[in-house]
C-alpha cells in the first residue's frame, strides 16, 4: 500500500483542480443567455460545479484509499479526464447547439465533426467515471476492512 506522503500531492491537486473546475462552472453561468442553446448552458454550469465538488470530495477522502500506487494514479487521471471532459462536452454543446446524445437538455444534431467530438467525450468520460468509482470503492472497502469490529473493541 502507499503512504500518506505519497498520496498528499494527489489530494492537494484534486482539491485545487476541483475548485478551479467549480470556478469554471460559476463563470460559464454568466454566459448562459449568450449561448446557442441556453438550456445546455445551464447544464454546463451545473456540470462544472458538480464535477468540481466531486474532485474536492475525492481529494478529501483520498488518504482513506488503501490502494497500490498504480491504482491511485489511474483513479486520479481518469477522474481528471472525466470531470473536465464532461464540462468541456456540455460547454461545446451549449455554444454550438450540437449534442444529439443529450436531447433532454435540448441538444440538436449539429456539425458531424462536432457531434463526433461531443459523443466521443460523453462515451469515454462515462466509462472513465465508472472505473473511478469502482477503484475508489475498492480502496474504501479495503480501508473499511481494517477497522476493528465492534465485538473486538468491546473486549
Amino acid at each position: 500500500m502507499i503512504s500518506y506522503t505519497k498520496t498528499k500531492p494527489y489530494a492537494d491537486l484534486l482539491l485545487f483542480l476541483g475548485i478551479l473546475l467549480f470556478l469554471f462552472g460559476l463563470l460559464i453561468g454568466l454566459f448562459i443567455p449568450l449561448m446557442t442553446n441556453p438550456r445546455m448552458g445551464l447544464s454546463a454550469h451545473l456540470e462544472g460545479t458538480m464535477n468540481g465538488m466531486f474532485l474536492d470530495i475525492l481529494g478529501l477522502i483520498w488518504h482513506k484509499l488503501l490502494l497500490k500506487e498504480k491504482w491511485l494514479t489511474t483513479a486520479f487521471w481518469l477522474s481528471m479526464y472525466g470531470s473536465f471532459a464532461n464540462f468541456s462536452a456540455v460547454t461545446l454543446s451549449a455554444i454550438t447547439g450540437a449534442g444529439k446524445m443529450m436531447p433532454i437538455a435540448g441538444g440538436k444534431e449539429g456539425n458531424p465533426v462536432v457531434e463526433v467530438l461531443i459523443s466521443s467525450l460523453l462515451i469515454s468520460l462515462s466509462l472513465a467515471m465508472l472505473v473511478v468509482c469502482i477503484i475508489v470503492l475498492a480502496g474504501l472497502y479495503k480501508n473499511m476492512k481494517q477497522i476493528p469490529s465492534a465485538s473486538r473493541i468491546a473486549d
